[in-house]
């Protein structure tokens, strides 16, 4: 594994204080050029999308890409970006501890400062038990310590995805939030919970940390921070856009025949100037 750095340290440190308010807005970043857009326009931090990352790279979501493959993205992304950047790992392309141990050393390796790590299975049709969550999150846990990095540790339950947001639900996923955070973990994420209402009420309750997924038809961001959200992901969300927004640009292409509706606030230059070192 490589050495961590003093600039890895203070990076997972940064990240870590950025979950203390005011609301942190994370962008999903697939690749380096979508994380250095993200830090062009101003975001204080930067996460990965394991959707997004594995669209790009030819295959389906859910740890269908090969391990040195996202390791190989991971370290372009944080070579090139000047940020704290955090990695989507999905339920951490292992079936053991030790297994997860391993995966969690690579990506420290490859220069996270933190993991979202998910409690779901099959896109969340099934969840690992409590016990089982939490002992892969303390081992994730011990796996930094050991590396000398405080990892910012964002653990994810599916239970929303599967259940929907019905009050019904509430119960269990404080049970599994609260289990998740003393395990280790230094936000929850309650993936797929949209309603307002029920988000207030696991905010108060736990007094923690929690990361809200952005999207069409989620609550915005000042209602979030209004009821104390401290992090909010966009997700997949980018990558749809921007996979909708090049299908449009090429349709109108093959319809008029004209490039004239190609137009951006990027241009070569200006792109080319993102990945070139000062002095060059």
């Amino acid at each position: 594994m490589k050495v961590v750095t003093a600039d890895q340290v203070r990076k997972a440190e940064q990240l870590r204080s950025l979950h203390r308010g005011p609301l942190l807005l994370l962008p999903n970043a697939w690749d380096a050029l979508s994380a250095k857009v993200f830090e062009e326009v101003g975001f204080n931090a930067i996460a990965t999308t394991s959707a997004g990352v594995a669209w790009s790279l030819g295959y389906a979501d859910g740890e269908n890409v090969p391990w040195h493959e996202l390791v190989d993205v991971i370290e372009h992304v944080t070579d090139v970006v000047r940020l704290p950047v955090t990695v989507d790992i999905e339920g951490g392309f292992s079936s053991t501890t030790p297994d997860l141990i391993f995966r969690i050393e690579e990506m420290i390796g490859a220069g996270a400062c933190g993991i979202n790590l998910e409690d779901g299975l099959d896109h969340g049709a099934t969840l690992r038990s409590v016990d089982q969550a939490c002992e892969r999150i303390d081992a994730a846990r011990r796996a930094a310590t050991r590396a000398g990095l405080a990892l910012v540790i964002n653990a994810r339950t599916d239970l929303f995805l599967r259940g929907g947001n019905s009050p019904d639900h509430l119960g269990e996923a404080l049970e599994r939030c609260k289990a998740y955070l003393a395990a280790g973990a230094d936000c929850v994420y309650p993936i797929g919970l949209s309603d307002l209402g029920l988000i207030a009420q696991l905010v108060a309750e736990l007094q923690a940390p929690v990361n809200i997924h952005g999207r069409r038809g989620a609550p915005t961001i000042p209602e979030l921070q209004a009821v104390g959200v401290a992090r909010v992901s966009t997700a997949t969300t980018p990558a749809v856009f921007m996979a909708g927004a090049l299908e449009d640009a090429m349709k109108k292409l093959i319809q008029t025949g004209s490039f004239e509706h190609f137009t951006s606030s990027f241009d070569y230059a200006r792109l080319q100037k993102l990945f070139t070192p000062p002095g060059k």
